[in-house]
């Protein structure tokens, strides 16, 4: 059976805990033509996926007003700096190393987490990731979001399935935890496509530590959104863009689930893309009640 993040939590530290979103000032080399490409994934926003991290500046700075902004929701006495726009892998060692170092040696700050690609964790990174772990515990986040290479293509993932797999294998030995992002919904993907991807995590080893599951999110400015707006202005029906509803969605992360090794820890069932930019699905603006159906057609599958 898998975890909530919540509960793991909570048992891992004894108490409530909350993460922070934000900034590194790093970039991606989906969008600057480093690797060939530019533009970025299809779907991925100019906030790089971060429209609610905070701005980049000083760390100490960043985290006092993230935890400003929030009390009002949570009593939470501890946190997890999570650094979630672009690829926070991506830039001098140095620098990052200081900047996660200042951030993970705070009292109120009990872990760090990363979000990243998987081509962006050279030796050097490591090395500094090791580092930081021997101080607390650091996750990495790595957005894989599909096994099938050739939906991998249509999105402009930018790197072959092998990479992750290296890059996943180099941060077990590393003794860093690993959690993985998957989007469901991707154009093109059948149900079997998506869950064949929930199958192929399932099976490595060592075992997945945490993923990520969220539905596809359409947001206005991306390829993805010029894709989509094409194939509605050509008659909606027909096209790689299926939109699912919230019935079809709650149905398949609950099949999802059932597969996933016992007590993997379930970071997120559903994403909930800024309501300004976002132009499909909408369901997915009303959060809590995404959340209570999938509460309901999870809630046996959880430890």
């Amino acid at each position: 059976m898998a975890v909530r993040l919540s509960d793991h939590l909570k048992e891992k530290y004894g108490e409530k805990v909350y993460r922070l979103s934000l900034s590194s000032g790093c970039g991606c080399p989906n969008r600057d033509g480093s690797i060939g490409i530019t533009g970025g994934c299809t779907f991925c926003s100019e906030g790089g996926s971060g429209e609610f991290a905070a701005p980049f500046g000083d760390v100490d700075k960043q985290i006092d007003e993230a935890k400003k902004r929030i009390s009002q929701k949570t009593d939470a006495k501890k946190f997890i700096a999570y650094f979630q726009s672009y690829t926070n892998t991506y830039g001098d060692p140095e620098r990052l190393g200081r900047l996660y170092k200042k951030a993970i040696e705070r009292d109120d700050i009990v872990a760090l987490s990363l979000g990243t690609r998987p081509d962006c964790l050279g030796q050097d990174i490591m090395d500094m990731l090791k580092e930081l772990n021997a101080i607390k515990p650091v996750c990495i986040e790595l957005g894989l979001q599909t096994v099938n290479d050739g939906t991998a293509k249509k999105i402009r993932r930018g790197y072959e399935l092998e990479v992750f797999e290296k890059a996943y294998d180099a941060l077990k030995k590393a003794g860093l935890t690993v959690v993985v992002h998957v989007i469901f919904g991707l154009p093109g993907e059948s149900e079997e496509d998506m869950l064949r991807t929930i199958r192929y995590l399932s099976d490595l080893t060592p075992s997945l530590d945490g993923i990520k599951i969220q539905n596809l999110q359409i947001l206005k400015g991306t390829d993805l959104y010029m894709e989509y707006e094409e194939q509605i202005n050509g008659g909606g029906a027909e096209g790689d863009i299926k939109i699912m509803s919230m019935d079809e969605y709650t149905d398949l992360v609950a099949k999802a689930l059932a597969i996933l090794p016992e007590k993997t820890v379930v970071h997120r069932m559903t994403g909930d893309g800024p309501r300004k930019i976002l132009a499909a699905p909408l369901w997915s603006l009303d959060k809590k009640r995404v959340i209570n159906m999938l509460n309901r057609k999870t809630r046996a599958l959880f430890i």
